[in-house]
């Protein structure tokens, strides 16, 4: 049930992120040959198929109480933030990441509420997943922006791109990851000691994905093709196998081992 609501709200968002960026994906060298800005797409259609994904999806929420359909809400009202005019947080910088990302820890809410959990998640955790959504987001704003390789058209494809510069995405790809790296070892200094071990792995995933960035045409412009890169998702399933490896350990040693030691005289 967790599912379906939660695609069926992630489907409405999508409808109206499709229409309202038709006219600026028709200036993009891929996007352009999508469905929308190609003319294949009736509008009044898209516009009530909008709307009946998230009724759906917000009425399939409520059968699963009252949290998890406060998050559902949330999540589908990001979407019109994100999209809609006058806010339309996408075309202001540094908010356009902001705002797209915090559908990362709106779904681990919805995830965390689906078990019937009323109590609030740890928030060093939900910041933490907040800031690596911002990561991989600012990654593919530098990908796209290398892949225009012209700051006229970027920013008339993508109005957050009249601030950015290689420069200033860099910046704030650094400071998104060093933002859930400091949460995420808050997360664990306090939950499960033994995920300091997988600290690592995840450092060599984050250096991994920046330098995805950096590739001609980049992959991070597309995330559901980062598949294609063999070498990198067989990485990532070697981090994934790890994080659960160590959610299930106990090393009581690692308490000791990283407790601060005073001596006395």
């Amino acid at each position: 049930i967790a599912l379906l609501a939660t695609g069926l709200i992630a489907s409405s968002n999508y409808v109206i992120n499709e229409v309202l960026d038709a006219p600026y994906d028709a200036l993009h060298p891929v996007k352009r040959n999508r469905p929308v800005p190609s003319g294949q797409v009736r509008l009044s259609f898209a516009y009530v198929e909008w709307v009946l994904l998230g009724v759906c999806g917000v009425g399939v929420a409520t059968l699963l109480g009252f949290e998890f359909t406060l998050a559902a809400v949330a999540l589908w009202v990001m979407g019109c933030v994100y999209n809609i005019p006058p806010m339309r947080s996408k075309d202001k910088p540094y908010l356009d990441v902001l705002s797209e990302s915090v559908n990362n820890p709106l779904r681990l809410l919805l995830g965390w509420y689906a078990t019937g959990i009323e109590a609030l998640p740890p928030v060093s955790l939900v910041c933490a997943y907040w800031m690596v959504g911002a990561f991989f987001m600012a990654v593919k704003r530098f990908g796209e922006y290398r892949r225009i390789n012209d700051p006229e058209i970027a920013r008339e494809y993508r109005r957050s791109f009249s601030h950015y510069d290689e420069t200033r995405l860099l910046v704030s790809i650094t400071y998104y990851g060093t933002a859930f790296g400091l949460f995420f070892g808050i997360f664990l200094l306090r939950y499960k000691m033994e995920l300091i071990l997988s600290i690592p792995v995840i450092a060599g995933f984050i250096a991994w994905y920046i330098h995805l960035g950096f590739k001609e045409d980049s992959p991070t412009q597309y995330p559901e093709h980062l598949h294609r890169e063999k070498a990198f998702f067989a990485y990532t399933v070697v981090c994934v196998v790890v994080l659960l490896g160590l959610l299930g350990a106990e090393f009581p040693w690692l308490q000791d081992f990283f407790s601060p030691t005073i001596r006395t005289e």
